[in-house]
Parts: C-alpha cells; sequence; structure tokens
C-alpha cells in the first residue's frame, strides 16, 4: 500500500524551500551589495539561515550533535559584524579624497597646489651645481 503524504514529510519539503530560498536571497545580495553594510547584513543572513539548517536537522532527526557547530557559526556571525561595523566607522571618519586633501604619492594633486615656478624642483635644482 501507498503511504499518504505525512505532516511530517510537509513540514520537511517546506523548511527545505525555505532555507534554500532564504539562502539564495542572502547570496544575491552579497554579490550585488552595493554597498559593504548591504553584504554584511546579507552575509549576517546567510549565517542565520546555516544555523536554522543546522537545527532543523536536530529537530528532524532527532539529535543534538550540531550544537557546537550552531555555537561556532553564531561567534563567527558577531565577530564579523563587530569587524566590519568598526571598519564602516573608521571609513566614516577619513576625509573624502574630493575635498582638497592631498594624500601621499598624489603627484598630480601636489603639482596642481604648487604654484608655477616655485615648490621642491626649484629648491632642488638652485644649489649651484650638479653631481658627479
Amino acid at each position: 500500500m501507498n503511504d499518504p503524504v505525512t505532516f511530517h514529510s510537509l513540514v520537511t519539503i517546506a523548511v527545505i524551500a525555505g532555507l534554500t530560498a532564504t539562502a539564495l536571497c542572502a547570496v544575491v545580495r552579497i554579490v550585488r551589495g552595493p554597498t559593504i553594510l548591504d553584504r554584511m547584513i546579507a552575509g549576517d543572513v546567510l549565517l542565520t539561515t546555516l544555523m536554522l539548517t543546522v537545527g532543523s536537522d536536530m529537530v528532524l532527526r532527532g539529535h543534538t550533535d550540531g550544537i557546537a557547530l550552531m555555537t561556532v557559526i553564531a561567534a563567527t556571525a558577531v565577530l564579523a559584524t563587530v569587524v566590519v561595523a568598526r571598519y564602516v566607522r573608521r571609513r566614516a571618519r577619513l576625509p573624502e579624497p574630493d575635498d582638497g586633501v592631498v594624500l601621499p604619492g598624489d603627484r598630480e594633486a601636489r603639482n596642481r597646489s604648487t604654484p608655477p615656478g616655485g615648490g621642491e624642483a626649484r629648491s632642488q635644482s638652485g644649489r649651484g651645481g650638479s653631481r658627479a
């Protein structure tokens, strides 16, 4: 006799479909961005989805072997969020490149800020002699 579809198998299919859709949406957001904060939130969603997958497996199969893995995933998500938040905060304090700040190694901007006929080139050539 054929087995009818049970509630347990329907729930399993729904959980797998929901977690797969969530993971795919998170991966799309990680790839598309557009900002680092969008990518950070999508990464958190992906790690949370992975934790839910491990938890769902434990519930459906009736074991507790994945608790350590879930703890490691949660710790990784928290650490990654803190690191990215500190990076964004530090980057927000830096001046924008278009506000007149000359960065080391930016010769083009340095040449624009040096008055014609003055600056480094004149002081080096005005020493009165050539080196042999």
